[in-house]
This record gives C-alpha cells, structure tokens and sequence, in this order.
C-alpha cells in the first residue's frame, strides 16, 4: 500500500486474472464503477479561513489519497451514493445482526435486509450481497426471497473466491473448514442505496480433530 501523487489527475486501478486476461485479449469492458470517500475527513473543512472561501477545503483537497490494494473489507468502506434531487433522508440499511459466527458445517444463517426510514425501500430491485470468500460458506437467495428476475451470481477475484446474489432474503451456509475463518458479508440496497458490512466467522469442523487423534 502506498500514497498517490494528488497533484496530478490519476486513475489506479488493480486487475484480478480474469480481468488481465481479458485485456490481453482486447475484450476488457468496464460497464460498473464505484467511487468512495475513505480518505476525507471533513473535519478539516475550513469556513474561517483568512483567505476566504476559495481555501475553505484547502486542507482536505491537500490529503494524501491511498492507491489500490485488493484487500476486501479495508478499500472503499464508505462508497458515494446517487439519491434523487428531493431526498429529505439518506437511506439506514439494517439486517438485524451486527455479526454472523457458524459454528460447524451446514449452519445456516438466514439475512432480510430492510430500509429502516424508507417505506417499501427496494421492494422492486431487492438487495445484493456479497460474500468475500465463497470457501468458506455457500451465499444464496433464500426462500421467498427472489426478486422475479434472475438472480446473478458474479465470481469475480484471482482466486474466484468472492460471489454475489441479488434478492430479498439471504441463506449463509458454512463449509467445512480446518481453522477458523473470517470473510465479510456486504450488502447493498440496489434502488435507495446505501450498504452494510457484517463480519462472519466460520468455525473449524471439530470432528477433524476426532479423526486426526
């Protein structure tokens, strides 16, 4: 991890395998972007400076901006939203839980999202969530929570590892793993915007170490 040069227009982006390989082919198309605010601390906006508004964010517009790194959970934790022109609220997404623990293989985990302040909030378009290491668990739409249209499921990584699902209702299912293991669950409210990480852990089978002994 490093700083870039901000005074200089750039554009950083890293590519998974998937991705490399389709630019050596000529086929890489971006068609989705996110942007995020991570690095900015308002704070330091400044309404008294001495030298008038021009440099009322001179301060912030002077931080350092991160280039990319993959690790999932610790870029682009406060991502940009688009809301229509006469929102009074930003949108709170809840899920009820603040943490997932599995504690052997096959537990399961049921997520329904909701807007909390947003009446019927992505009742049409539904939720998409995220699951960083699909080694770990089996994320999918739960029952009665398809959305009507086709779920989508995105492999995307080096190592294919991360996947998505688009519905209502989420079923978390742990895999069988010899150590304890951590992954992040995202979701994201795909018509009010706004998203929500909760933590997972994921036990190690104990019967492994029965058959070990």
């Amino acid at each position: 991890m490093g700083y870039l040069d901000n005074t200089s227009l750039t554009v950083d982006a890293i590519l998974t395998k998937k991705g490399r390989e389709l630019l050596a082919k000529g086929e890489l198309e971006i068609t989705k972007f996110a942007l995020a605010d991570d690095e900015i601390d308002y704070r330091l906006w400044d309404t008294g400076h001495d030298q008038g508004s021009d440099k009322y964010g001179e301060a912030i517009e002077a931080l350092p901006i991160l280039e990319s790194f993959p690790l999932e959970g610790q870029m682009m934790k406060y991502k940009l939203i688009s809301l229509g022109k006469n929102t009074l609220r930003l949108p709170v997404l809840e899920v009820g839980l603040s943490a997932i623990t599995l504690n052997r293989p096959g537990s399961k985990q049921i997520i329904t999202p909701s807007t909390a302040n947003i009446a019927n909030g992505n009742s049409v378009l539904g939720y998409t969530a995220t699951l960083g290491n699909s080694d770990y668990a089996t994320l999918r739409v739960a029952a009665g929570g398809s959305i009507g249209a086709a779920t989508t499921a995105d492999v995307l990584g080096d190592d294919a590892k991360s996947i998505s699902v688009t519905g209502l209702r989420f079923e978390i299912i742990a895999k069988q793993v010899t150590v304890d293991s951590t992954t992040t669950l995202t979701v994201t409210a795909n018509e009010t915007g706004g998203s929500i990480d909760i933590p997972i852990t994921i036990k190690k089978d104990a019967s492994l170490d029965i058959l070990q002994a």
